[in-house]
């Protein structure tokens, strides 16, 4: 008997090779009818990004992109797909280092506001000014005043973008802990992806209960009617990255849109900042049962 070994191939390959003709120079590899059908939804929705960004330039549109959530959430594998095929010069993302101490005693939003787009633009941040609502006051970075300010003032800061002309989406991407802690010890023996591991992240699971206080704060405070969330259940990150490009798609109008049918979202993977706020508030009693 033949002894089968795995392969994996790189994202797109099963695609680009489904109708492949055979020869002696080829071997046959069976490949998950699920993963096909993925890479063909990813490819039509990225099709329909790049319609978007083309609009977006045409009509000197401005949009923002928060992508938020804890430690491998799944924010930056879904920036990538989202970002693969659009030209750079017009979708950058934005990822910050921890701030300079020039940068400690300017105002908290400035550092932010330097990366916001021109007319033409999407900017897709990695982590955005949500740190002070999760991570700072966590880990220690920030001051309990500090932390109450920023809650007060994000509502505002958030309207007058909008309110300027920038269409904002917010969205955070849900992890279990068991989950979580998967693709820890995944990235931990993985050496091409052990630079993700930082020792904040190490402390992500002894300080789950913590992160989930902060984050029913951050909803509770700062899911308003101009700016809202959109919460992205992230355990299976091709269904989360398939439903947020969705999401982004259908809150946008441009040219040659492919129907409102090919882009409603799964309602289990894709929950409003409202619906997570009473999932919340009728669980904290059962912490166990409280969504990451």
């Amino acid at each position: 008997m033949t002894a089968t070994k795995k392969v994996k191939l790189s994202e797109g390959e099963a695609l680009k090779n489904k109708d492949a003709k055979g020869s002696d120079k080829k071997v046959q590899i069976w490949i998950p009818k699920s993963t096909i059908a993925y890479e063909e939804e990813k490819l039509k929705l990225q099709i329909e990004l790049l319609k978007l960004q083309n609009h977006v330039k045409k009509t000197g549109q401005r949009i923002v992109m928060l992508f938020e959530g804890r430690d491998a959430a799944g924010k930056g594998g879904t920036i990538k797909r989202i970002r693969e095929h659009l030209n750079p010069r017009g979708a950058r993302v934005v990822a910050l280092e921890k701030p300079s101490d020039t940068e400690r005693t300017q105002w908290y939003f400035q550092r932010y506001t330097d990366h916001l787009p021109s007319a033409g633009e999407m900017v897709l941040f990695d982590r955005s000014w949500y740190n002070r609502a999760m991570v700072e006051p966590v880990m220690g970075f920030c001051t309990d005043e500090q932390h109450k300010k920023f809650l007060k003032y994000a509502p505002i800061f958030e309207r007058i973008l909008v309110k300027e002309g920038i269409t904002l989406i917010k969205l955070y991407f849900s992890v279990s802990k068991k989950m979580q802690l998967k693709r820890f010890e995944k990235r931990s023996k993985d050496p091409l992806k052990q630079y993700k591991l930082s020792p904040v992240d190490m402390q992500a699971q002894d300080l789950w209960g913590e992160y989930t206080m902060r984050k029913f704060q951050m909803l509770l405070e700062t899911n308003t009617t101009l700016s809202p969330w959109t919460i992205v259940r992230s355990d299976n990150k091709k269904k989360a990255r398939i439903n947020c490009m969705k999401h982004i798609l259908s809150k946008m109008d441009y040219e040659d849109k492919i129907s409102d049918e090919e882009l409603t979202p799964d309602s289990k993977i894709l929950i409003s900042g409202i619906d997570e706020l009473k999932l919340m508030e009728s669980n904290l009693a059962k912490p166990h049962k409280l969504p990451g």
